[in-house]
């Protein structure tokens, strides 16, 4: 349990682990329920195309009590990058922490913040971890850069 009292789910762990072992999920988008009160699966996808997860992860939405704004979410991508000097490839599974600086409600942010290490702590075998609060920070280039250095 978290500092705010939320709580994982079982199939948040599940489908890290099928992304873990199995390789054949590309990414998980991870959000608060409705409530509040657990962080649940948004959605498992083995789409491959890092602009469609960005876009999901950007336009994600968040309400409490009547208003609505930008959606903090956790992410767990399984990124693939070459080495450089032509050394091979490796994969690093990441975990992202998007919450966009701009249009959240504070609520929903200060939520997250105080649930994250729940998550991170209940995902055995991450490689790295990101906070992103801005667009730039949620580039593909910008992450690869500082994962594959080893940085974040």
């Amino acid at each position: 349990m978290s500092k705010s009292g939320v709580t994982v789910t079982p199939e948040c762990i599940s489908k890290f682990n099928e992304l873990k072992l199995g390789k054949s999920i590309k990414y998980i988008i991870y959000k608060l329920s409705d409530d509040y009160k657990e962080i649940v699966v948004e959605e498992a996808s083995t789409d491959t195309e890092w602009e469609n997860f960005q876009n999901k992860i950007m336009n994600a939405k968040a309400s409490y009590k009547g208003k609505e704004g930008k959606g903090p979410r956790y992410a767990v991508y399984d990124f693939q990058y070459e080495l450089e000097g032509g050394e091979g490839t490796r994969n690093k599974i990441v975990f992202i922490s998007w919450s966009p600086d701009e249009g959240t409600l504070v609520f929903p942010r200060m939520t997250y913040a105080s649930s994250k290490e729940a998550l991170k702590n209940a995902l055995n075998g991450l490689g790295a971890e990101v906070q992103a609060n801005n667009e730039d920070e949620i580039e593909y280039s910008t992450i690869l850069k500082d994962i594959s250095r080893g940085k974040r």
